[in-house]
């Protein structure tokens, strides 16, 4: 059962009456109902288009968050073949909100490594929600170095609120952990490709995202900080978070215009979790074009590549 969101309410009424005559239809094989469910149809998907042909910065936000969006673990199982996760960061324990291993991406050998929230109440209790702790990007580091030891490729797949904030991860040296993270990111001599899948929150995201190339799905979200927590420091009121939004320029389409991003994947209408199967392919596509683009280039080139689009990103777009 579809789960909607809150301006999605006109459309929830429309389906929700569709399925109510095909279920009659279906006590009653009497009752002829295709008429009227094919006109309902059509009203929704004319109601679909027109909500989601110009989301504001704060429906983003919730499409992104959307419990329903397909996570790492689905692409890695539709993406990917022969995955073998690696667990742990040899040093403390394995966090389950990060996954890693080693794979094939259309045959060829690579690395993914990629946040993980969960999908239902108990695993996402298991995974964190996504939020890693300082052993997540420890394990990451681990692996990222692995892949540069066999000259793997890695392919990373963001979707986190941010870092875990808690008394431990803070004990255990989560913000050092981040920084090593975002370090072993840019000494490379691997290619190195990121896709935005829902959340890309703050230091968090940019601790798996300091790629070569960045790509973002239509409807995810990339920020220094979440709109709540950034309305709560700002105007002292998390319900100002639609403001938040507007102002932190989080989006897809914003990100691409500064330069931030390299390329933004379209979704199906009405958001990935509609479609998963052509968000799967629209992503293989990213990936093996970003891949594409990085053929050949020796590790020198890679790490100067990587060093450049970050020290370029603030010099365009600004004035826009």
């Amino acid at each position: 059962m579809t789960q909607y969101l809150d301006f999605e309410k006109p459309l929830a009424e429309i389906e929700g009456k569709a399925e109510e005559l095909r279920a009659l239809a279906r006590a009653n094989e009497e009752m002829d109902v295709a008429e009227e469910a094919a006109a309902l149809d059509a009203k929704a998907a004319k109601l679909l288009d027109e909500l989601y042909r110009d989301l504001t910065p704060w429906r983003k936000c919730q499409v992104a968050r959307h419990p329903e969006r397909p996570h790492c673990r689905d692409y890695v199982d539709a993406l990917f073949t022969e995955y073998t996760p690696l667990a742990g960061d040899r040093n403390f324990a394995d966090d389950l909100a990060v996954m890693g291993g080693l794979a094939r991406f259309n045959d060829r050998p690579v690395m993914v490594i990629g946040h993980e929230k969960g999908s239902d109440t108990k695993s996402r209790i298991a995974h964190n929600f996504g939020m890693a702790r300082p052993e997540g990007y420890r394990k990451a580091v681990r692996l990222i170095e692995m892949a540069g030891r066999f000259g793997l490729p890695v392919v990373t797949l963001v979707d986190t609120a941010g870092a875990y904030p808690g008394k431990g991860a803070e004990e255990r040296g989560q913000s050092e952990a981040i920084a090593r993270s975002t370090e072993m990111c840019l000494r490379a001599g691997v290619p190195l490709v990121s896709v935005i899948i829902g959340e890309g929150g703050s230091g968090g995201a940019v601790a798996f995202a300091t790629a070569n190339r960045v790509a973002m799905l239509e409807h995810s979200i990339y920020s220094v900080i979440s709109p709540e927590g950034c309305a709560s420091i700002l105007w002292k009121n998390a319900e100002k978070m639609r403001e938040a939004a507007e102002a932190l320029r989080l989006t897809a389409q914003d990100l691409l215009k500064l330069g931030v991003v390299d390329r933004v994947i379209p979704e199906p209408r009405g958001g990935a979790h509609r479609d998963k199967a052509a968000t799967m392919e629209a992503v293989r596509t990213a990936i093996a074009a970003m891949l594409k683009e990085l053929e050949g280039k020796s590790a020198e080139a890679l790490i100067k590549d990587r060093r450049k689009k970050f020290l370029d990103i603030g010099s365009k777009g600004l004035a826009a």
